[in-house]
């Protein structure tokens, strides 16, 4: 059964330290004060109109398990009478690795949690440090093996192109994250927003923040990472938010950023499949239904680039074949004859 969410955000709260890229205000959207008033108000509206599916509750944008007991209890609370009447799949919720204890997470799951996000960001202790985050790469290993030990589903979440990391430090973190065993992974290239330390070493001069070009090129690669190994990868870059692209500063912010990873990664497939045809030949491209917009690439940019490769590329749309799958073969061939294996 398909699960949606029904998300809280809790910008700050329980956190005890600022973070570089920090400011989840702008990032959530987040006007008016969330209480347990307003979450039982919101899922008792949610949870009236029929469901198609089970969703989960999840609290996010904060550090959940870093609030105080009693506040944290009665969002928990709040939320647990929709999953006991079974209308709530449970709850889920995203919090920092220093932040988990086998008692929070013994009382997170007495009021049907199911799931734990944590913000790792990165595995490299000199990026941690250099960006304030509090943590070290060891405590998100740490706190992994309590979430797995409960039996909670993990999730992990990790930005690149932050202060200090190298070319290869996105792979190296997601590799590093792949060991812990993550049932998802959400990837966000780092953005620079106002009332940020990053807005303040941006105007300085002493960060430069990635091209949308550069971090596409860096996080399309740990998509078939991730998801070769069976992790299941929930979100690439920030929700779109109007309060976010209100603050947005500078930095690789797309609100289809995943597709345009998507895409990359379809360019370079052909780009290979290409090898066996001499430059100047006439193509067809038949791709399924639903990968016509992603293989094109943003504004026509894939069709374009093998355009300046020397390649006219015609795609057609074959419903025979399932998402993913495509065929490159001469355009005057028929469809019967000579077909070359989907790649």
């Amino acid at each position: 059964m398909k699960k949606g969410t029904i998300a809280f955000f809790i910008p700050h709260r329980g956190c005890p330290h600022r973070c570089s890229f920090c400011d989840q205000r702008a990032i959530s959207g987040e006007i008016e004060p969330v209480n347990p008033e307003r979450i039982a108000r919101e899922l008792e509206r949610a949870f009236s109109i029929p469901q198609s599916h089970q969703s989960e509750i999840a609290f996010f944008g904060g550090s959940f398990t870093c609030l105080p007991r009693e506040e944290m209890e009665r969002y928990l609370r709040a939320a647990f009478p929709y999953v006991e009447r079974g209308l709530s799949a449970g709850i889920r919720c995203s919090t920092r690795p220093d932040g988990v204890t086998e008692e929070i997470l013994d009382l997170f799951q007495w009021y049907g949690g199911k799931a734990v996000e944590l913000g790792a960001q990165s595995m490299d202790d000199r990026v941690l440090l250099q960006n304030g985050r509090g943590h070290r790469a060891v405590d998100t290993k740490r706190a992994a093996a309590l979430i797995h030990r409960a039996g909670l589903s993990l999730g992990l979440q990790m930005m690149v192109g932050l202060p200090g990391e190298g070319p290869e430090g996105a792979r190296e973190t997601a590799e590093r994250l792949l060991s812990l065993k993550p049932d998802t992974v959400r990837i966000y290239p780092a953005v620079v927003v106002e009332g940020t330390q990053l807005a303040d070493w941006y105007r300085s001069g002493v960060y430069t923040p990635l091209t949308l070009e550069q971090a596409v090129e860096r996080c399309a690669p740990l998509l078939p990472l991730f998801e070769e190994q069976g992790v299941r990868v929930i979100r690439m870059g920030l929700h779109a938010e109007a309060s976010l692209e209100r603050n947005l500063l500078a930095g690789p912010y797309h609100p289809a950023f995943r597709e345009l990873c998507e895409s990359f990664l379809i360019r370079q497939e052909v780009d290979r499949a290409l090898a066996a045809f001499s430059p100047g030949a006439a193509l067809q491209l038949r791709i399924a239904p639903r990968d016509r917009s992603r293989t094109a690439g943003q504004k026509r940019q894939n069709l374009l680039h093998w355009r300046q490769m020397g390649y006219s590329i015609r795609l057609l749309e074959d419903p025979s074949l399932s998402e993913g799958q495509r065929q490159l073969l001469p355009d005057n061939e028929t469809d019967q004859k000579g077909r070359r294996p989907c790649f």
